[in-house]
């Protein structure tokens, strides 16, 4: 399909820099497959879900994936930084270096200590470029290894905002709570599932109270999804492979969940295409521990998902392809329309909307 089908005028105003307070505050537009939206807040959830349905969340917990150094060539120094988004090996991780034409293989990174010398060893964490790619993409090998690598970017790591945020502010404290759900667990992902940005501990408890049933996949969300769309045609995007885990016994209970009359309801796209991808022909889903490069555009069949609980999302992205693929384009588009005339708020910290399956898209 032609990408800019899924183009549309998003002022830069409509993009929110800060979440809403409290999270569950925030707006959240319900999308039926036809008739008119409704306007409520994701608060409101507890009522719009039925008893025996299976809200899928995903516990990634994100990592400070963005690095800051100097390149070390000789005596010549130049400040880089790098976004990690997928893991190799211990000691290995591909990234997005900015400006990576300052970058060739062979070439040293220190971390963490970005003076125009090389004779402090404090505090700082050595790379070497091992491979270059397109895109900007490079593999570093790094000094440390394990547990010790993962303490380093930890100590030295910024939260990693998205571009259409940090571009407007920087990071701050506030970021480490607001930008991590307050289910996270695994650590691996460089971007949030930000769908579950929304949610808070008390508001889970009146899901289970209504007799919804909260299941935990992970997916860890890579960098990838930040890069915008520069084919003209979706056949020509290549997405970045991203690692996820759905175990027997939660694939267990969301086909029996489904088997008693239930839906499933994916708490946003991340969780939405690990469930795809694990799914079989027949809608089961099955165990899955692997890498998921899933890319999906209207003419999509959906086998696992009923419905989505999602953010806005920014104009030729691959998750407003998503989610015109759930939905319909033409009523997406009406849509985002709506919600841009209402003032909604979009992107990660922004608001989120229920879109029932279209069986028409």
């Amino acid at each position: 399909m032609r990408v800019d089908l899924f183009d549309f005028d998003l002022p830069e105003d409509r993009i929110a820099l800060r979440p809403a307070e409290p999270r569950g505050a925030a707006r959240l537009l319900h999308v039926p497959p036809a008739g008119p939206f409704a306007h409520r807040r994701v608060a409101d959830l507890p009522d719009l879900l039925r008893p025996g349905d299976a809200l899928v969340l995903n516990d990634t917990r994100v990592i400070p994936a963005r690095l800051r150094g100097i390149r070390v060539r000789g005596e010549v120094v130049a400040r880089v930084e790098v976004l990690l988004h997928r893991r190799l090996g211990p000691d290995t991780w591909l990234a997005f270096a900015r400006p990576a034409k300052r970058l060739a293989v062979g070439d040293r990174i220190r971390f963490g200590d970005e003076r125009e010398s090389t004779a402090c060893l404090l505090a700082s964490l050595d790379a070497e470029v091992t491979e270059r790619g397109q895109e900007g993409e490079v593999t570093l090998r790094f000094a440390l290894h394990g547990p010790a690598l993962d303490d380093a970017v930890l100590s030295l790591g910024e939260v990693p905002l998205p571009p259409y945020i940090a571009g407007l502010r920087p990071a701050d404290e506030r970021d480490l709570q607001d930008y991590q759900t307050v289910y996270a667990r695994e650590p691996g992902a460089v971007a949030a599932p930000t769908a579950g940005l929304h949610l808070t501990r008390d508001l889970l408890d009146q899901l289970s109270a209504r007799g919804v049933s909260c299941h935990a996949v992970t997916l860890h969300v890579g960098a990838g999804t930040f890069l915008p769309v520069k084919a003209e045609d979706t056949a020509e995007h290549r997405m970045h492979p991203e690692w996820g885990e759905i175990d027997p016994d939660t694939a267990e209970a969301l086909n029996t969940a489904r088997s008693r009359g239930g839906r499933i309801i994916s708490l946003g796209t991340t969780s939405l295409r690990l469930l795809e991808s694990a799914a079989d022909e027949t809608g089961l889903v099955r165990p899955f521990a692997g890498e998921t490069g899933i890319f999906i555009t209207p003419g999509y069949r959906f086998r696992a998902v009923d419905l989505l609980v999602t953010n806005f999302h920014l104009p030729r992205s691959t998750l407003f392809m998503l989610v015109s693929a759930f939905a319909g384009l033409d009523r997406m588009r009406q849509a985002y329309a709506a919600a841009i005339d209402s003032g909604y708020r979009f992107y990660s910290y922004g608001d989120a909307c229920l879109l029932e399956r279209s069986e028409a898209a």
